[in-house]
């Protein structure tokens, strides 16, 4: 965690303000102390932007050229000046602790809207592939991860908001994804930069300003969409913000046609971001450049700079012109209106003003009626700083609400609502800081009662917005997914490999090296079930549903443990084991297994086989000179957490259990429950639950687990209890949400079934020669298979 939210952070604030630094001593314009870092990260933006495209001839000087261009900065501006009052830095380390917070304070290092979105996955998949081999996706062999890379990084996916991540990563040597939520948190506190220097024509005292810039970058539906990871939001805001100040100070100064640098910089790391298609962001403050120049010095003055301008942003936008031409011919869907991506509908446009109380940005607040009233307030108050901004002539506030206004009305209106919710989220922020400014104007102005009522409102709707947000983050489980980590790099080049549970970050990224094939997502070959269908996206079947012959091409299998799970087949073995996985492997050469009978279901691994299949099984093996081969299973004991006993009846879309409780508030329930035998016995709770859950048997605890998402089919580990034989009682309860991170909100899927077992997958392998083969019959089992000898 140190690596992370310190060393990570720090890295990436030195290599931006160096390299800001560097800017400005090459222009001829005064860059103010607040926009050294955001005007840094464009620059490193756009070197990352250069790297990438030249791929594997180019790509790891990315790093070098970087550090290089920092060191230069800090060295051509000794002696450094530190300001005396640096109240944008104050700010900056305010929003970067509220956006820290949520993932900081859970315990672990992990990242958001795990489940929600899985965006990073595939984020997470191109940006390491290409700080390797740049745009280049050829020579990987069939699998999810390929499949993944094909249909977006080689399709030329705009990667200038995320080349900063890649370069931070390459010098801090950590995982991307442990980076990420530290990125986003570093995004943030560069937009509070950018807010404070804007908001500086209409808010006098800087101590204020400060205060505007850290509660405007907090905007409810940005800080939603970066809790569940989203990246594009907050870079755009970032460089729009940096875009407007520039267009304007690039004209105010005859002192060089380079003036205009930083604006070309900036608008070249945003189209790098957006592609093309988001150079609607880019048409207001050129125009206004354009405009300004004209007043300030005539035709001919206006023609230098626009010339200037134009040949600088070319050249610095070669990347991401080259990619646009690929890129634009696959990014149709954007423009659909039925593009919802994961939104559940199109996101309503009072979200633009910044406050949202809702556990998530998607679903409409319960009292409405309240947030109309906020959003009234936040904009009123931004009329007045809009007036206040026009008559001290700061245009560049005006700009950059001015752009946000245009890109929500041309994407909202004619993008798909996927694309218009982002466009919202990057103008919110402009809009809120709007609405502060006016009422920090208007206190200024002498009406104090007045502003501070109207400035109170806000800043209670936008900290009430974030509260709930806060409670309900979806958080990635860091250690399962370390596991995954681990079991990519000690088995790297074991493939193919088969993953059976629906886990993006692990058949995207973490498995990268194994060749990855998720048996219900993006994949290369067809995994069918053994009933000749194949699995809906988002199930977890059982290894045991599986046709054998979808099973045995892959060398390797990394399957979630369960007292549910079956054991896979035969031919192949354990090679490593931990909490939440395993791994087998298949032995080269041809497999000797004739015939897999399966046996139970996804809840219920064993069963008792017809006597006549395991007979016919026998003669197949005997006319082989084999055995047959079986796995000895007791039958688990299944329990709803509602009480109720007995397996699920039916399942949902995703393969949740008709019995699934959807806990959002405190729950308890009582069972009771007959064990045929005795001995140890293994809790199960399945689904998803985020508050605590804990487990009694007969009065004795158990186990307790907290924030445990998951897709439906998979089970979370409680704890073991040895019992007798007979009638016991099983109590379940469900504390509610907590001052926790992520502890609130619906879960995604349910709660449900437990399941109390006395075996795992890792039951040894019996063998049993075909002449005892009615040995079998009325025996509990996991499967039976003829083997060739």
């Amino acid at each position: 965690m140190l690596i992370a939210w310190v060393v990570f952070p720090l890295v990436l604030a030195l290599l931006s303000l160096g390299c800001g630094l560097l800017v400005a001593r090459l222009v001829p314009l005064d860059v103010p102390g607040a926009l050294l870092a955001p005007l840094g990260f464009a620059a490193v933006s756009v070197i990352g932007q250069f790297a990438l495209l030249g791929g594997s001839a180019t790509i790891s000087l990315a790093a070098p050229v970087a550090v290089a261009c920092a060191v230069a900065g800090f060295g051509l501006s000794l002696p450094l000046r530190l300001p005396r009052r640096p109240w944008w830095a104050i700010a900056m380390l305010a929003v970067f602790v509220v956006f820290a917070a949520p993932f900081v304070l859970s315990g672990t290092t992990t990242f958001g809207g795990y489940i929600k979105l899985d965006d990073t996955a595939t984020y997470l998949a191109m940006l390491d592939r290409a700080m390797h081999y740049g745009y280049d996706v050829g020579g990987l062999p069939p699998s999810t991860y390929q499949a993944t890379l094909a249909t977006s990084l080689g399709y030329g996916y705009p990667l200038g908001s995320l080349a900063p991540l890649g370069i931070g990563r390459e010098l801090v040597r950590q995982d991307l994804a442990w980076l990420w939520q530290p990125y986003l948190a570093f995004l943030a506190a560069l937009l509070a930069a950018t807010l404070y220097q804007l908001t500086a024509g209409v808010v006098r005292s800087a101590r204020v300003r400060a205060f505007v810039a850290f509660v405007a970058a907090q905007a409810a539906l940005l800080y939603g969409y970066a809790l569940w990871g989203g990246v594009k939001e907050l870079a755009v805001a970032v460089l729009v913000g940096l875009l407007a100040f520039f267009s304007v100070e690039a004209v105010r100064t005859d002192r060089g046609e380079l003036a205009v640098v930083p604006a070309a910089l900036t608008a070249a790391a945003l189209v790098g971001s957006l592609s093309v298609g988001g150079s609607v962001w880019l048409t207001l403050p050129l125009v206004a450049l354009l405009v300004i120049a004209v007043r300030a010095g005539g035709w001919a003055f206006a023609a230098r700079r626009a010339a200037v301008l134009a040949g600088c942003a070319l050249v610095l936008g070669v990347p991401a012109l080259v990619l646009s031409v690929e890129w634009l011919g696959r990014s149709g869907a954007f423009t659909s209106s039925d593009e919802l991506g994961n939104l559940l509908h199109p996101l309503s446009r009072l979200e633009v003003f910044g406050v949202w109380p809702a556990g998530d940005f998607r679903v409409t607040p319960h009292r409405h009626d309240v947030v109309r009233v906020l959003v009234a307030v936040v904009a009123v108050a931004a009329v007045v700083a809009v007036v206040v901004a026009a008559r001290r002539k700061a245009w560049p506030f005006v700009i950059a609400l001015a752009t946000s206004a245009l890109a929500c009305v041309v994407y909202v209106g004619a993008g798909s609502p996927w694309i218009g919710g982002k466009a919202l989220a990057s103008a919110s922020p402009f809009v809120l800081a709007a609405g502060l400014a006016g009422a920090a104007a208007t206190f200024e102005a002498g009406r104090r009662v007045e502003a501070s009522v109207a400035g109170g409102v806000i800043v209670v709707g936008v900290l009430w917005s974030n509260a709930l947000q806060y409670r309900a983050v979806d958080l990635a489980p860091h250690a399962r997914l370390a596991e995954l980590a681990r079991i990519g790099s000690s088995f790297a080049g074991d493939g193919p490999t088969l993953m059976t549970e629906y886990e993006s970050y692990g058949a995207r990224h973490f498995l990268r090296s194994l060749s990855p094939e998720a048996a219900t997502e993006l994949r290369r070959r067809i995994v069918r079930l053994r009933t000749g269908g194949i699995a809906a996206t988002g199930e977890s079947p059982d290894i045991d549903e599986l046709a054998l012959s979808s099973i045995l091409p892959y060398r390797t299998l990394v399957l979630r443990r369960s007292g549910l799970a079956s054991r896979p087949p035969s031919a192949y073995s354990p090679v490593w084991s931990g909490r939440t996985y395993q791994v087998w492997q298949r032995e080269a050469g041809r497999s000797r297994i004739i015939e897999h009978l399966s046996l139970g279901d996804r809840y219920q691994p064993a069963a008792v086989p017809r006597c006549a299949d395991v007979v016919r099984l026998a003669r197949r093996a005997a006319a082989a000179h084999g055995v047959l081969a079986t796995v000895f299973r007791p039958r688990a004991v299944l329990l709803e957490a509602d009480g109720s006993r007995g397996p699920p009846r039916s399942f949902g879309a995703y393969g949740e259990p008709s019995g699934a409780l959807y806990l959002s508030r405190p729950f308890a329930s009582t069972s009771a429950l007959e064990l045929p035998a005795g001995g140890t016995y293994g809790v199960w709770v399945g689904g998803s639950f985020k508050g605590t859950v804990e487990v009694d048997v007969d009065g004795r605890r158990v186990g307790a687990a907290r924030d445990r998402l998951n897709w439906p089919g998979t089970f979370s580990p409680l704890g073991s209890v040895r019992l007798p034989a007979g009638r016991h009682t099983l109590q379940f309860r469900y504390a509610g949400a907590s001052w926790r991170p992520g502890s609130g909100g619906e879960p995604p899927f349910g709660v449900g079934p437990i399941a109390l077992s006395r075996a795992t997958d890792d039951r040894r392998v019996t063998y049993v020669n075909p002449a005892d083969a009615e040995s079998l019959c009325g025996r509990s089992l996991d499967w039976v298979e003829a083997l060739r000898g």
